[in-house]
């Protein structure tokens, strides 16, 4: 389990919380994983997420493509969780850095990623720090947007969901998450 740092309540009744620690071990309805498009889970958040999860998110990742096509920014895909103590994943497909509209990217994989825990019933889900990685989006500026896409989709949407938390795994990360964690 992660170590919650800081909590909230938003206006329209939802947690949102800021953790510290390993996503694949949150007990949480859902884990959103940082994907690609192709949803080859090879590196980064990705491969955590599979190496604990069992090599089922990965069959049932290609079986997803070999059915669906690639998947898009704004319409993740899903898939059980494997062994994880989360039943779902998420499959949220992040933006790299420098390929332009990576903002609108961003807010699009967040929001996406809420859609489907909605259309799945769920009441909680953790996402790590998306794109932050490996697809070099700015920290400080990822927190901004996905901060704002989260309080967005709450006000714009009915929902289920009661807990959103960000469960960040480095120090680097948690402090520049934190510095930006505004209230509304």
């Amino acid at each position: 389990m992660s170590k919650l740092l800081v909590e909230r309540v938003l206006p329209t009744g939802q947690s949102l919380q800021i953790a510290q620690g390993d996503i694949t071990l949150e007990d949480v309805d859902a884990i959103v994983n940082a994907a690609n498009e192709h949803l080859q889970h090879g590196g980064g958040v990705a491969w955590a997420i599979v190496r604990r999860g069992g090599d089922g998110i990965q069959d049932e990742s290609d079986a997803w493509i070999k059915k669906h096509g690639l998947v898009s920014h704004s319409h993740p895909a899903w898939t059980s969780g494997g062994s994880l103590p989360a039943r779902f994943v998420i499959h949220a497909v992040g933006p790299v850095w420098g390929d332009g509209d990576e903002d609108a990217k961003l807010t699009a994989a967040v929001t996406g990623s809420l859609r489907v825990a909605d259309e799945l019933g769920l009441s909680s889900i953790a996402f790590p720090a998306i794109s932050t990685g490996i697809f070099g989006f700015p920290k400080e500026r990822a927190a901004k947007v996905i901060f704002k896409a989260i309080e967005d989709y709450f006000s714009e949407s009915v929902s289920g969901l009661k807990l959103v938390k960000l469960v960040l795994w480095d120090d680097e990360t948690v402090k520049v998450f934190l510095e930006n964690w505004v209230v509304r």
